[in-house]
């Protein structure tokens, strides 16, 4: 493919692996270097003040991974057919692989609990367990008469990952909800609308005033938000080089343990002058950004695999944050100008005419 294009194709100019390769090679410290330089973008464009970075707001949020709502069905059900693909892709013969009675078997299990029928659901979802079960005895069987190589390897880290589904508790930790995801977590943020979520927690760091952001961070395993307090203001240090002095936050970060930065908690009522109360009030700022960055910038749904993805992800979405900040402030400006112009070439509006118009 030559570049420029000088005639019209029916496929994309990149190849998708293109950039999955580019991604993998700069890294999470590369994608960092990039958020560095759209906050010195920012601040050369006048979008940010030089020192606003000394005052920031730190939230979390919830990153959904791109997967399927999970149930217990559903994951039977792939873990049976990812277990039979890969029999038949290494030449093994399985007693029986329900390529008739599983797919029929997990829709029934849907119907059921739709119908509110919960012992006919269960037990119809004990006998699809038992199935998955059965394929993966099957294969293990036959493991000694697989060469070894990276396809045996697969098949034996797909029979951990098949058991370690068939054997975990309804209320256990550690729940694999997506066999080509196992690291995703169950998180709930108390949403009146979504009760729980199922990717990674974000920790999200803008300036108080402008709503720029100057720290993003993904963590797996769903830590404590009063934990993930210190690797922001951190993070926040090392891209900007300042450290913060004042961050504002929720009431889910009480006892983070937080010395070198002064930290306001909201709903903090004494010794607060009336500068501090303002910045109280303005912490919720905080959340709106956040919304336009899941609406705006994809945030709301990871599509790249791994907790790397997830690093990688984050950081990239608060990329595009800051540059579409810059080049609206930098339309503002535009309209200014293009004002000023005008009015210097029509002139001023006759004061008639500014009192009928009003």
């Amino acid at each position: 493919m030559s570049f420029p294009l000088t005639f019209f194709q029916h496929r994309p100019p990149i190849d998708p692996s293109s950039l999955t390769r580019w991604r993998k090679r700069i890294g999470e410290e590369g994608v960092e270097w990039m958020l560095t330089q759209t906050i010195l973008a920012g601040q050369k464009s006048g979008a940010i003040d030089e020192n606003s970075v000394k005052r920031v707001a730190v939230d979390t949020t919830v990153m959904e991974k791109n997967i399927a709502h999970p149930t217990d069905a559903r994951l039977y059900e792939r873990a049976r057919v990812q277990l039979a693909a890969l029999a038949q892709e290494v030449g093994v013969e399985l007693r029986q692989s329900y390529a008739r009675l599983a797919p029929r078997l997990a829709l029934q299990v849907g119907r059921y609990a739709h119908a509110k029928q919960f012992r006919r659901m269960r037990k119809a979802l004990k006998k699809l367990k038992g199935y998955t079960g059965r394929v993966m005895r099957d294969l293990r069987r036959h493991l000694d008469d697989i060469p070894t190589g990276p396809v045996r390897d697969r098949i034996v880290s797909k029979l951990a990952l098949v058991s370690q589904l068939l054997h975990q508790e309804p209320r256990g930790s550690n729940k694999i909800y997506a066999l080509h995801e196992p690291e995703v977590d169950c998180i709930s943020k108390g949403k009146a609308r979504v009760r729980y979520e199922f990717g990674c927690k974000v920790s999200v760091a803008t300036t108080l005033d402008e709503g720029f952001v100057v720290g993003m961070r993904s963590y797996a395993g769903n830590p404590y938000d009063g934990h993930t307090l210190g690797p922001a203001l951190e993070q926040v240090e090392i891209l900007t080089n300042q450290r913060p002095a004042l961050a504002v936050v929720d009431r889910g970060y009480r006892g983070h343990g937080i010395d070198a930065t002064r930290v306001l908690i909201s709903g903090t009522r004494r010794g607060l002058t009336p500068k501090l109360i303002a910045d109280l009030r303005r912490r919720s700022a905080i959340e709106a950004e956040i919304g336009h960055m899941k609406t705006d910038g994809r945030l709301s749904r990871c599509s790249l695999k791994g907790t790397i993805g997830d690093a990688l992800f984050a950081v990239l979405c608060a990329c595009g944050h800051n540059i579409r900040k810059i080049l609206a402030h930098l339309r503002t400006w535009l309209a200014l100008i293009f004002a000023s112009v005008w009015n210097a070439i029509s002139g001023p509006v006759p004061t008639t005419y500014r009192l009928q118009t009003a």
